[in-house]
């Protein structure tokens, strides 16, 4: 990822130039903000090529989200509306061919039913009389 890589520069630039100022003496909270501020001008004109690859990889990510209608979203908004569509499809009325949906419409189970020895159906869910 051109973006990792990119950083991984940045900090690397960081850490020489905190190291040169450290060695030439400057020790203290100064060192930090003088180094940051070299290696974000060094980072400038050294690191062009990374930072343009950086760049084209996310405007390539938000270009390809933005195509998908994911942009600005959520991947659990994106679950929800997977989830939705196949609700909906298992809601769907079903052609005489293929089996009845293992619940009904108004969300009432099929009762199972079993055949004892002399062939009458009994509903094993119903309480007993």
């Amino acid at each position: 990822m051109p973006v990792v890589l990119y950083t991984l520069y940045r900090l690397l630039l960081f850490a020489a130039f905190l190291g040169l100022l450290w060695v030439a003496g400057l020790r203290s909270w100064l060192a930090v903000i003088a180094a940051a501020l070299l290696a974000w001008m060094a980072g400038y004109v050294l690191l062009r090529t990374p930072r343009d690859a950086a760049v084209a990889w996310i405007a390539a990510r938000d270009e390809r989200r933005t195509r998908e209608g994911t942009k600005g979203r959520s991947r659990a908004d994106q679950d929800a509306d997977v989830e939705d569509a196949a609700v909906d499809a298992a809601r769907e009325p079903r052609s005489e061919d293929e089996p009845a949906p293992l619940t009904s419409p108004g969300g009432d189970a099929p009762r199972p039913t079993a055949t004892d020895d002399g062939g009458t159906t009994i509903d094993r869910t119903a309480p007993p009389a």
